[in-house]
């Protein structure tokens, strides 16, 4: 039964990162502008990706902490000198929003963990 559950997650999982991928390119097809709240975000995090970080260039409509600028850059920066993508596709609106569909993934495997923490398997 274990060794099924590890099936079942991955499929789960899978089907989770495919559906996201699918809503993902719609959405990118059809907003090519930012929109909402991308509006504030969006210029915020192309500075964190460009590597300005100073306070003096921080837009006050923006209440949230730098966090995830923070972790955008450590994931893109690194893919940028692995695939020798330019600054521009970098920083480019479709792949900070591709960093956002990775972290949802990732929220998916961590309420699994908090899952299994609340729900131990009974041993029978």
């Amino acid at each position: 039964m274990a060794q099924l559950e590890g099936y079942y997650f991955s499929a789960a999982l899978s089907c989770t990162f495919l559906v996201s991928c699918l809503l993902f390119s719609a959405f990118s097809r059809a907003l090519r502008e930012p929109y909402m709240d991308e509006i504030f975000h969006l210029p915020q995090a192309q500075r964190y990706c460009e590597g300005h970080f100073s306070l003096s260039q921080w837009d006050p409509m923006i209440t949230t902490l730098p966090g995830l600028y923070l972790l955008s850059v450590g994931v893109v920066k690194p893919a940028s000198w692995i695939f020798g993508w330019s600054e521009h596709v970098v920083c480019s609106i479709g792949m900070l929003r591709f960093v956002n569909l990775l972290f949802s993934v990732g929220n998916f495997y961590l309420l699994y963990l908090l899952f299994r923490k609340v729900q131990p398997r009974h041993k029978y």
